[in-house]
């Protein structure tokens, strides 16, 4: 059992940035623990079922946690009022929890942040109220690590055409998957606006990479385990090789509840349960935490100790703080013929025209996203959430539109820069604990308004693309103010020089802790206007060869 053995690293969370620092020590020559909360899945065990997913939850998900009412979640709105909520339910900002995490059942959209993206503070300001910041390091910094998670974990993208946009040094390990007729469509549309478009880069197989196969193109991607193995996550790159040099023991429904340290403050190892309920006390040289942006928050919080009485690295009140994910405005249409092939994983075509440098009607608009079509969409979300609000929601008028219509419908949508708020937090809730008795993470507030006014000019941006594609019809709300998190979850312990304002310093150390690390997206300072994934796993590659040098 793990309990008598003795490691150099525990990594907390098997997810992307887990596996990637797991299988860095590793190699290295480290003797390294993971601990991961979930399960261990085959690909028969992950269901595929149109109501139970990671794209639509409605009466459950497919890959964690497992047990829905051991671990709930508190949500505060703006009046106060505090609600319970499971993993499956609205509000809960749930990420995938099992081995590969959020990687086993993600879209795969592997973009690199714009160089820009790492200085929106000096670039438009800080608005009041927010706590827009500049990262400590550059893009050409991470630029390195970007490569080196493209071409060992596997990514598939036209070279020529990101190179116009992302400085690089080399190209991308496979082709760009192939078009399909939205693709088309799309691209024909946007050619007619004068916007450059290209394919959407993806940690999919296009063809055989690393002894799995190319993607078979099926129409269960976004929110499914993939069948061939074609989808490329920390399950069956990183954490394979981790455990291949016989230097690296994983164990699975382990729930870290502490971070232990002596009595100068040092970090010593952690206690976590089994999956049998006992406790364990392990000793460490090196702790990295990579369990999520809320569920590292969380635990560091409740991780305080006589010399940390308010947290780990919390000496500043950041930790939990600047919680974001990605707005996702959206534009929907139907247009004169079917365009829709089946053929998966069905997002091909995106813009970044509109990253920076806008403006609306007020003046600058503080940064922008990306706007791209969409994976195959499951029939029962096009019924429950992407119907023209004058369609029937139910009886023989409802299924004669889904019928002439499921195949006609397109979709252009796009993450959108977060402008972090400090209020969007992360605490420990005083009145509800999980199954293992630990005070369970409490979400309250909202992103700041100028990430609702960001992501209106991108909705009116997509409303152009669909129009322009040929759509008769057209559809869809506007953003307005909420929280932001999800699957997307970042900043609660941002990076950052001062400790005051940050909680990990440019290596993802916490600061005041030499032996403590941070390796998932809780170090974002911003989100990017892109799926955050890539980013996350480059920091991790950077951080574990800092870890690596430090020994």
């Amino acid at each position: 059992m793990s309990a008598n053995k003795t490691y150099d690293a525990i990594v907390i969370g098997a997810g992307g940035g887990g596996g990637v620092v797991a299988a860095v020590l590793a190699e290295g020559g480290m003797r390294v623990l993971i601990l991961e909360r979930g399960r261990e899945k085959t690909f028969a065990e992950i269901p595929r079922d149109h109501l139970r997913n990671h794209r639509l939850s409605l009466y459950g998900q497919n890959f964690g946690p497992d047990d829905n009412a051991g671990n709930p979640r508190v949500t505060v709105d703006g009046q106060g009022r505090e609600r319970t909520v499971l993993p499956y339910e609205g509000g809960y900002q749930n990420n995938a929890m099992g081995v590969g995490g959020g990687t086993r059942v993600y879209g795969g959209q592997a973009w690199r942040f714009l160089p820009t993206d790492f200085k929106m503070a000096s670039t438009y300001g800080v608005p009041e109220g927010s706590s827009l910041a500049d990262w400590p390091i550059t893009y050409d910094d991470l630029a390195p690590y970007y490569e080196r998670a493209e071409w060992e974990i596997g990514v598939s993208a036209d070279s020529e055409l990101m190179a116009q946009h992302w400085p690089r040094q080399k190209g991308y390990p496979m082709p760009a998957v192939p078009l399909n007729s939205q693709g088309r469509l799309f691209r024909s549309s946007a050619r007619q606006l004068g916007w450059d478009v290209f394919p959407v880069p993806l940690l999919v197989n296009s063809v055989p990479y690393q002894g799995r196969p190319a993607c078979i193109q099926c129409q269960h991607c976004v929110g499914f385990a993939c069948p061939v193995e074609g989808k490329n996550g920390s399950q069956n790159t990183m954490l394979p090789r981790a455990l291949a040099t016989g230097r690296c023991h994983l164990e699975t429904e382990a729930m870290v509840t502490h971070i232990d340290t002596d009595g100068s403050g040092k970090v010593t190892g952690v206690t976590y349960f089994d999956g049998n309920g006992e406790q364990h006390v392990i000793k460490t040289g090196v702790v990295v935490c990579a369990a999520g942006a809320i569920e590292t928050a969380r635990l560091l919080l409740h991780s305080a100790s006589a010399q940390q009485p308010n947290g780990l690295g919390n000496q500043g009140d950041q930790v939990g703080r600047h919680l974001q994910g990605h707005y996702y405005p959206g534009v929907m249409g139907l247009m004169p013929e079917p365009v829709w092939d089946g053929i998966g994983p069905g997002v091909n075509t995106a813009t970044v025209r509109w990253s920076h440098g806008n403006e609306d009607e007020h003046g600058q608009v503080i940064g922008g996203g990306l706007l791209a079509d969409e994976f195959v969409l499951l029939p029962m979300m096009f019924w429950l959430r992407h119907l023209p609000p004058d369609v029937p929601r139910w009886g023989a008028a409802n299924k004669q539109f889904m019928r002439e219509n499921y195949r006609r419908f397109v979709e252009i949508k796009g993450p959108t820069q977060d402008i972090p708020s400090p209020d969007a937090r992360v605490t420990l809730a005083t009145s509800v604990k999980d199954k293992w008795g630990m005070p369970v993470a409490q979400l309250s507030g909202t992103t700041h308004p100028e990430t609702v006014r960001t992501a209106k000019f991108m909705w009116e941006r997509a409303g152009e693309w669909i129009k322009a594609s040929g759509a008769v019809k057209t559809w869809g709300q506007p953003p307005g103010l909420g929280l932001s998190g999800g699957q997307h979850q970042a900043g609660t312990c941002r990076m950052g020089h001062d400790p005051n304002t940050s909680v990990v310093d440019a290596h993802g150390r916490v600061h005041g802790h030499e032996n403590l690390f941070v390796a998932d997206g809780s170090v974002h300072v911003t989100n990017g206007g892109f799926n955050p994934v890539l980013t996350l796993m480059a920091l991790a590659f950077r951080t574990a060869e800092g870890v690596l040098k430090q020994r």
